[in-house]
């Protein structure tokens, strides 16, 4: 068989465990032993692979940024390779070391390594008026695996210039940032319209945000 798809798209075997970027859509986990992603985001496996719905309670969900729902997640155990993506979405890698914390929305989780573990965490300062945000908050050692429409925007923060960004359109963002709602007009403008960017999360401290290049819609996030 010949031609591009076959010259280029071919797969190649995993040179070592764990995650790695197939492609700028896809992420590939060489499973050995156990590792955790959200439900429906496997497209392909091979070898000798297990994988079980993870439960639900309180503890055992990633929560969804403004609505709050639930992400469910699986565990896939055994020894194979398993390939994952999300509505076509653009993948990428965090690595998370000792010490550090990375705060992320649900909807953008893919998977993770299971050295990682996490908490949910309302952010503070979003309150009701942020739509109540649910983030989760990654520690330990180890690999997140994300997905973002389109290429992100990581943006530095430090302690002179903080950045406000819409929250439909946050992604994430590092350890010790403090974050806050910053209104950006006034009673009286909302009231007679308004830009329709009338809130935003205010981070500032050290450290970096992660933007997603759009917002997400009513629709978007009943879909996911």
């Amino acid at each position: 068989m010949k031609g591009d798809l076959f010259s280029s798209h071919v797969v190649q075997p995993a040179v070592a465990p764990g995650m790695s970027v197939e492609n700028a859509k896809c992420i590939r986990y060489a499973v050995s032993g156990e590792m955790f992603a959200r439900q429906g985001a496997m497209i392909a496996h091979r070898g000798s692979l297990q994988f079980e719905r993870k439960g639900q309670g309180v503890g055992g969900m990633l929560k969804r940024a403004v609505t709050g729902e639930g992400l469910p997640l699986m565990a896939v155990r055994g020894q194979g390779e398993v390939w994952f993506a999300h509505e076509a979405q653009n993948c990428f890698i965090v690595e998370v070391e000792p010490g550090d914390q990375f705060t992320v929305n649900g909807r953008n989780v893919l998977c993770f390594d299971p050295s990682l573990s996490y908490e949910i965490k309302t952010v503070k300062g979003s309150g009701i008026a942020g739509g109540g945000l649910f983030n989760s908050v990654f520690s330990g050692q180890g690999r997140l695996g994300l997905v973002c429409e389109g290429n992100p925007l990581v943006i530095p923060v430090s302690a002179q210039q903080p950045v406000y960004v819409d929250t439909d359109a946050v992604v994430g963002w590092t350890a010790h940032l403090q974050t806050s709602l910053h209104r950006s007009q006034s009673f009286g403008s909302m009231l007679r319209g308004g830009s329709g960017e009338a809130v935003q999360l205010m981070l500032q401290g050290e450290g970096f945000v992660v933007v997603r290049p759009s917002e997400v819609t009513p629709q978007k996030a009943q879909q996911h």
